[in-house]
């Protein structure tokens, strides 16, 4: 069962003539799933986002969250949900504990109940030692934790973040990251931002590709490797007339497309394994050399240069 429907959401700012920054986005997630919106910089996630948050009023369509709509039923909406921003949303000179109880107090907790639950989230999120100082001396990821830790103060239904590991160390994009599938695995219901191909591969049951305001594919992980054929991508380069050599290579069994970009030849096989040997051999056969080679396997990555003709972080 759907707990988000998004039905061709839509923003534009400064109309008639001003920026579509979403351009009939659809989707929805069920109860307990993580769903990640993967996409460049500049792809509508943000703004998708603020739009599902009841911070930004759409220029058409509209989005039911919890069976309450974004247009119409705000308050109701963001009742339910938990939002944890891109950009830092804390006092800095504030302590970790004393910013947890501010934000408390504004989601309308109050007394035992109140302290009850920040006492939980610092457990959560591994703070407890650190509670009383003050946050202006934490590092990014730690500041990160307890933006995380805010938003689930309230226990929301559904929880928004959006890139929460930009910018961060390794060791607290891990941290941050297990405690995300940990709430999924205790039912929590996630919507996930970001442009790191990794952490969508990893942490999501579905992912939805944006690019321009436009979602242009939508599945599992495995759904969308389908798309370029699961086909592995192999980059080679030869030390002497490489365009004679992709010739050759056009011809040897298991290769099923070359292309000449610059100085390298781009081939796609359906089993690398089988066909690098065979590559070495014609190149052998013909006085060349192979001077260097690379294999990439079925990712997201390729699926989006397939649908947009570009890399993904571009």
């Amino acid at each position: 069962m759907s707990i988000v429907e998004v039905k061709e959401l839509r923003k534009q700012y400064d109309p008639p003539k001003g920026v579509l920054a979403v351009d009939g986005v659809s989707f929805d997630i069920a109860e307990g799933e993580i769903f990640s919106l993967l996409g460049p910089n500049g792809a509508g996630k943000s703004t998708t986002i603020s739009m599902l948050s009841c911070l930004l009023r759409p220029s058409g369509g509209d989005a039911m969250v919890g069976g309450n709509s974004i247009v119409h039923q705000a308050q109701a909406v963001k009742e339910t949900i938990g939002v944890v921003p891109q950009d830092i949303a804390l006092y800095p000179d504030m302590s970790a504990r004393e910013n947890l109880v501010f934000w408390g107090r504004m989601y309308g907790l109050s007394g035992d109940e109140l302290k009850r639950r920040v006492d939980e989230v610092l457990e959560l999120i591994t703070l407890v030692d650190r509670q009383k100082d003050r946050v202006e001396k934490f590092s990014g990821g730690m500041k990160r934790r307890v933006n995380i830790g805010v938003a689930l103060l309230h226990k929301p239904r559904v929880l928004y973040l959006d890139e929460p590991t930009v910018g961060i160390d390794p060791q607290s994009r891990r941290s941050i990251l297990d405690g995300i599938l940990a709430l999924r695995d205790q039912g929590m219901t996630i919507l996930y931002t970001t442009h790191y191909m990794a952490e969508a591969q990893e942490l999501s049951d579905r992912i939805g590709i944006v690019d321009h305001g436009k979602m242009i594919a939508m599945g599992t992980h495995e759904e969308l490797v389908k798309i370029v054929g699961g086909q592995s991508r192999v980059r080679a380069r030869v030390d002497q007339d490489l365009g004679g050599m992709a010739g050759r290579w056009r011809e040897t069994p298991g290769v099923e497309q070359v292309d000449v970009e610059e100085d390298e030849a781009v081939l796609l096989t359906g089993d690398a394994d089988e066909v690098l040997p065979r590559l070495f051999e014609t190149a052998a056969a013909a006085g060349s050399r192979i001077t260097e080679i690379n294999v990439s396997e079925p990712n997201l990555e390729m699926v989006f240069l397939h649908l947009t003709g570009r890399a993904l972080r571009e």
